[in-house]
């Protein structure tokens, strides 16, 4: 299957397989999308944030109370924002569209 990052300036988009089961952050951080996911999944940073594309949102599970209250920190949440650590895959995410927002930065890859 397939997942689609759309980068922050919107003008590239990288297409990386995915299988049933792989987290969504651990995925666009050994693509090299810039995410840091400071807390390593613990819903105690926003440095994972993503925006779902719209036509997408609803094929993911609700976010938890957790999740909600750190995507409130996020620069630049929108409605369709999510936590990428909080996002396993499954057969039904062929084809997911995934915008990295602009305020996103790897600090770790300085």
């Amino acid at each position: 299957m397939k997942v689609h990052f759309i980068s922050p300036d919107g003008e590239t988009t990288q297409t990386v397989e995915a299988k049933p089961g792989d987290n969504l952050l651990e995925l666009a951080q050994n693509a090299g999308q810039p995410l840091e996911g400071t807390c390593e999944g613990q819903m105690a940073c926003s440095t994972c944030h993503v925006v779902i594309a719209k036509e997408w949102f609803d094929t993911l599970p609700p976010a938890h109370e957790d999740e909600d209250d750190m995507l409130d920190l996020a620069s630049g949440a929108r409605r369709t924002s999510r936590l990428s650590c909080q996002i396993d895959l499954t057969e039904a995410h062929d084809g997911l569209i995934v915008h990295i927002p602009s305020e996103s930065r790897n600090m770790q890859g300085v």
